[in-house]
């Protein structure tokens, strides 16, 4: 139960951090932040793995759970500009 909480609060940070790098209108209150960082150490451990930097059983870290989010808010403001434009 106590890794759920942890996993909450690291992904709040995270997708804080990542909406405060990232400049322009970002989706949601704390939840949709807390989901963008939850998200974004997925898609991280993912990238990881991928790129064989983390073994099957291990997750991303903080530095690439905030380069995933980063990643996924970039490709939120981008599917965002071409719907306005």
């Amino acid at each position: 139960m106590l890794h759920l909480l942890w996993t909450a609060i690291i992904g709040l940070v995270v997708g804080a951090l990542a909406k405060l790098i990232i400049p322009g209108k970002e989706p949601g209150g704390i939840f949709i932040t807390m989901l963008i960082g939850i998200a974004g150490a997925f898609l991280g451990t993912w990238i990881g793995r991928v790129i064989g930097h983390y073994q099957p059983d291990q997750s991303a870290g903080f530095l690439m759970s905030l380069v995933g989010a980063l990643i996924l808010l970039g490709i939120y403001h981008l599917i965002k500009r071409s719907q306005t434009a």
